[in-house]
């Protein structure tokens, strides 16, 4: 057996070899990319007997993307990504002066994947496919947070030299309001729209009750208001005809990836799982399924996949002193698809209305059940995916309820 400790950096892997002993065999500087992975098979090849297996190789590397990690599992090698808090760590155990570098951090690595591999996740083995949907989903969300911060960007702007608009227009984002604005961003131009300039602006959006509307938006651009200056107006302006071309663009282009991740997902064998269960849809059943991964032999249980989901309690027990909490460290992508889910089930699934209204009654708070609902649909995704069987009400709720009853 090898044992490798990999710090890699944007170019270059400082890598340590490590027999069974913990004795250092090598170290070495390696650049990124093809000349990099192709040195590291020999540095192992150079150690490694001529009948051994590529699984006899534990690499420990903080990182479970990118093509050199691809590189290195379609080699056969057993690829462990370490968080880099437990590298940290892992640091201090092995020294206390606070000293760091590249190097040693490859040492760090090597001799943690040597003692404590049995307990440290492997780089799962996803297709392909899933790992188009979780780029395509994460790109996607992205670009939704982005469109938000850009959209409250404008509204501070617009709070300081135009506060007429922010009565005109309830949704900044509405595609009425984009328009009205890049055509009219101060204040004296708004007032000069006329009405049939408005009218078009809502019907292009597919409004309805257009003429109402309009005379409600006119009327707000015309009221009086505190102002500023004429440069400060000029020059906030030009700010918000800058923003909304980027959220113009933002939103063409969120259009754009939401089809690409339809089409990407639906092309998955397991969609069919995933969108049968309740308050899944295309986007959110894509997010899922990309943040989980489609590897089988990740999850030996449906409570390895509730911990990694983040939605399980985490039980802190010392001396007399029990406490159990949520889970702070976790997946932020995958922990607000599934809350998402959660409320949208509440809905969809009289089971899970069921269930969270017993949690309610019992005193937890809107979120605790939510969350706890969370975790219960988890759980019930699990059990479907392992028998690659649909999502059937009564069968994810009728163990649920005869406990219930007993109780």
């Amino acid at each position: 057996m090898l044992f490798v400790g990999d710090d890699w950096a944007c170019d270059h892997h400082d890598v340590e070899i490590q027999d069974a002993s913990g004795r250092r065999l090598v170290r070495a500087r390696l650049p990124e990319g093809v000349q990099g992975v192709a040195r590291l098979h020999e540095l192992l090849a150079r150690w490694l007997p001529a009948d051994a297996e590529p699984d006899q190789v534990l690499i420990g590397i903080e990182t479970d993307r990118g093509p050199w990690v691809a590189a290195l599992v379609a080699a056969g090698y057993r690829v462990f990504a370490v968080n880099p808090r437990q590298a940290a760590r892992s640091r201090e155990r092995l020294g206390v002066s606070g000293a760091k570098s590249d190097a040693g951090d490859a040492h760090v690595l090597a001799d943690l994947v040597r003692t404590d591999g049995h307990q440290l996740r492997e780089v799962a083995g996803d297709s392909d496919l899933a790992e188009g949907v979780q780029q395509l989903a994460r790109a996607h969300q992205s670009l939704i947070w982005d469109r938000t911060r850009h959209l409250l960007r404008l509204q501070a702007v617009l709070r300081e030299y135009f506060p007429a608009a922010l009565e005109a227009f309830a949704d900044l984002g509405a595609p009425e309001a984009l328009a009205l604005l890049a055509k009219a961003p101060d204040p004296a131009r708004a007032a000069r729209l006329s009405r049939a300039q408005i009218t078009s602006a809502l019907s292009r959006a597919g409004r309805r009750d257009v003429t109402g509307k309009a005379e409600a938006i006119r009327a707000a651009l015309r009221a009086q208001h505190l102002g500023r200056g004429p440069v400060l107006t000029a020059a906030s302006a030009a700010v918000t005809r800058s923003l909304i071309s980027v959220i113009t663009t933002l939103t063409s282009e969120i259009s754009e990836l939401e089809g690409e991740v339809k089409t990407h997902f639906g092309r998955h064998p397991d969609a069919e799982i995933y969108l049968s269960q309740p308050g899944l849809g295309q986007i959110l059943g894509a997010r899922v399924l990309s943040e989980f991964g489609d590897d089988p032999d990740r999850y030996r249980h449906a409570k390895a996949r509730k911990n990694y989901a983040g939605t399980s309690p985490l039980t802190i027990a010392s001396g007399r002193k029990t406490t159990v909490r949520a889970r702070y460290v976790r997946n932020d992508r995958l922990i607000d698809a599934l809350m998402r889910q959660a409320q949208s089930a509440l809905k969809a699934s009289p089971g899970a209305r069921t269930y969270y209204d017993q949690l309610r009654t019992r005193g937890l708070t809107h979120y605790a059940a939510l969350r706890q609902l969370a975790n219960r649909l988890v759980g019930i995704l699990h059990g479907c995916l392992k028998t690659h069987t649909p999502y059937n009400e009564t069968t994810a709720w009728t163990h649920h309820q005869h406990e219930q009853t007993a109780a």
